[in-house]
């Protein structure tokens, strides 16, 4: 069965449109619910149904994540139970679909509905928090999903759908937050976000995300991750590779379930098709084993598989990472080198970096500084997350960090490996989580910067797997907002970008004896369980 507020009709094209990638103007996004007619050949019925408040399905959608005060999950237990007890279903019940489809089946499962006996989550979205700002900084791709942009259709709302912060505020307190919220000169100059905030039962789910920026119990009280424990029911979670952060929304609900549980990342790049096709042939050997009974070997393989990019290899493994690693540090340098070795001159010799960032009303110019290894001489294997420690001063309060690491062959060409994003005033620490290559952000406070002083800001780099093969580069850009079109994106959803900083600012990276700008990055240290 597959469950979302995006409508079921949509999905029906599944049976008549061919798989579309991107760039076509015939994909669409909300196509998720899996194949209709290979699921009927391999023996089992497909049930897609409505949430509600949304598509055919009555009653009120209040907010993001909660419907009519009831959890998603709740309404998911009563549709799986009906599901099961029809006179066609024998009793056993699995979950299909990607994206906002598989984060349905994790909120289901945590409700633990008897009735269903595994779930195979592909591409899904957990932490509602991290599926809306990345290090603070707020990415547009939501509003494709609700509102329908960048050719997807959209969620399927009916007229009784709310704002939860309408439902729960009142209106002198919406009016007081709306005004503090504009104050944001990032926010102040975008118009859809003006718009939005001015006119929120306009754009009720929206209006919801850019009012809390930051995180904490409005984004909590269902977080997936959190529920996580709480699934005692086979769990295979795949994601694939490209963007970072959906590698990391996916590895730390993995780490979180307590039963059996197989993690599976696949290669670049990170769009599937739609209407979504791939994956199944491994989705039904999970469901052939849990729900068919069939014993065909799936729990007799490794726990972890992952694709590792550039060797086009696949490694396995009992954890995350299949393989140890070693955290090494490349060093930013003078000419825009990157090194294992540190800057041994001052400031006074090694001159920082920088750019000025002219506000979005002079320009859309991205500002993009540059550094790169030189050429590997023997293949280098990267597996794990890692950390950027930018040594930076600003003139303004606050702005955007924002790194893109690339893969680049002799020829030029680039794949992207993985990105990093932290807003400057969401730079705080969790001490007690953080290690030296695996940082965490608390995003529950924004802290202005002083301007014009140096911070050191720790970047959690996005899991990533990837080998260097000799004669390719590795190389870092460091920015404050990232291109609309270039190797990577033009792969994307036209909304599939970030917040672009709208004030006027000006960025200093130092990279000296004394304040050490640096990758510290995961680089493996033995073979793999297993190859192929």
């Amino acid at each position: 069965m597959a469950l979302s507020p995006y409508g079921k009709e949509p999905q029906a094209l599944a049976l008549t449109t061919p798989p579309q990638r991107r760039p076509s103007p015939m994909r669409d996004g909300c196509i998720e619910a899996g194949d209709i007619a290979r699921v009927v050949e391999e023996g089992y019925v497909h049930v897609i149904g409505d949430l509600r408040g949304s598509g055919a399905s009555g009653g009120e959608h209040i907010g993001n994540y909660n419907a009519g005060g009831v959890p998603l999950g709740q309404d998911a237990y009563d549709f799986i139970e009906w599901v099961a007890a029809q006179p066609w279903c024998d009793g056993n019940v699995g979950m299909i679909g990607i994206s906002c489809f598989g984060s349905m089946q994790v909120l289901a499962a945590a409700e633990r509905p008897p009735s269903l006996k595994a779930i195979f989550v592909s591409g899904g979205h957990y932490d509602f928090y991290e599926t809306t700002y990345h290090g603070g900084v707020m990415w547009f791709m939501p509003r494709a999903a609700r509102e329908g942009r960048g050719g997807d259709s959209g969620w399927a709302f009916t007229d009784g759908v709310k704002s939860r912060m309408l439902e729960t505020c009142s209106p002198g307190e919406i009016e007081r937050r709306v005004a503090e919220r504009l104050r944001d000169p990032d926010v102040a100059a975008w118009p859809n976000l003006v718009h939005v905030l001015n006119h929120p039962k306009n754009h009720e789910a929206r209006f919801d995300i850019v009012m809390n920026e930051v995180d904490g119990e409005w984004y909590e009280e269902r977080n997936p991750i959190t529920l996580a424990p709480n699934i005692d029911i086979p769990v295979w979670l795949q994601i694939d590779q490209g963007r970072g952060w959906t590698m990391d929304g996916t590895i730390e609900p993995y780490k979180a379930l307590k039963g059996s549980k197989k993690l599976d990342i696949g290669p670049y790049p990170p769009m599937q098709s739609r209407p979504f096709v791939e994956e199944h042939d491994k989705m039904f050997r999970w469901y052939d084993y849990w729900i068919k009974g069939i014993d065909n070997g799936v729990m007799d393989e490794p726990a972890v598989t992952v694709h590792v990019e550039g060797s086009r290899e696949t490694v396995t493994g009992a954890q995350w990472p299949p393989k140890d690693v070693e955290y090494r540090s490349l060093h930013f340098r003078p000419r825009r080198g990157l090194s294992f070795e540190p800057e041994p001159m001052g400031a006074e010799h090694a001159a920082p970096d920088g750019f000025y960032r002219a506000p979005l009303t002079v320009t859309d110019k991205v500002e993009i500084l540059s550094w790169s290894t030189a050429p590997f001489t023997e293949p280098t294997e990267m597996i794990g997350q890692g950390a950027a420690h930018l040594f930076a001063e600003i003139d303004q309060p606050d702005t955007n960090f924002i790194l893109r690491l690339w893969d680049e062959a002799p020829d030029g060409r680039r794949r992207l490996v993985t990105t990093a994003y932290l807003k400057a005033s969401h730079r705080a620490l969790d001490e007690e989580r953080t290690t030296g290559g695996d940082p965490h952000h608390p995003p529950i406070r924004a802290v202005p910067v002083e301007p014009g002083r140096i911070e050191e800001y720790v970047l959690r780099v996005c899991p990533s797997a990837a080998t260097f093969l000799p004669g390719h580069r590795l190389v870092v850009e460091p920015s404050d907002g990232e291109p609309l079109a270039d190797e990577h994106n033009a792969l994307l959803p036209p909304d599939a970008f970030h917040l672009p900083v709208g004030r006027p600012v000006t960025h200093t990276t130092y990279r000296d004896a004394a304040h050490r700008s640096r990758l510290v990055l995961p680089f493996t240290t033995r073979e793999a369980a297993e190859k192929e």
